[in-house]
């Protein structure tokens, strides 16, 4: 992948933690992420699966700070996010993957409309909407999350799914 493949492509994951666009990656932008959700499932915050939701955010916005944020400031700049975060997603994208578990298995548990512990495609299609990603492509994201498949999304489909996101080659995936 060349230089300017490679940019186009870290700036598009940076985005889409960055919720509010404002240039940085905060703990409110996963606040945000959880809040979209929860509204496009018709949960409320203060329902257990709510409170599992904004728990697992914000694991996950600690441990993206935790790898990310070296100088503190409880902002990810995108420099920051290329240097540190990229660089631990490619040394090791599964354990960056366990950072986000939380936040996803809540996701998942709103998501799951008939409680089985799997979402479909349609249910996928819906977070992925909620959370940024380009209306025409949430569809086909979605299906391709179904590796196997089934029907049926599963926690660890979409774990690999999210680690593969930021370490694939492809600068358009």
């Amino acid at each position: 992948m060349d230089p300017s493949e490679y940019d186009a492509k870290i700036a598009r994951r940076f985005a889409s933690f960055d919720q509010d666009g404002n240039g940085y990656i905060s703990r409110e932008d996963f606040s945000a992420a959880a809040a979209a959700v929860l509204a496009e499932f018709g949960v409320t915050a203060r329902s257990l699966k709510g409170q599992e939701l904004y728990e697992g955010a914000e694991a996950f916005w600690q441990g993206m700070a935790a790898i990310a944020d070296r100088d503190g400031d409880q902002h990810v700049s995108r420099e920051e996010f290329v240097h540190n975060a990229v660089k631990r997603l490619r040394d090791n994208s599964l354990r960056f993957a366990e950072i986000a578990r939380p936040f996803l298995d809540a996701v998942i548990r709103i998501a799951d409309s008939d409680g089985d512990g799997v979402v479909t495609p349609a249910e996928a299609e819906r977070v992925l909407g909620v959370l940024g990603a380009e209306p025409s492509a949430c569809g086909p994201l979605a299906a391709a999350l179904d590796s196997d498949g089934d029907g049926r999304i599963s926690e660890e489909e979409i774990v690999q799914a999210f680690a593969a996101y930021f370490t694939t080659p492809d600068p358009n995936s």
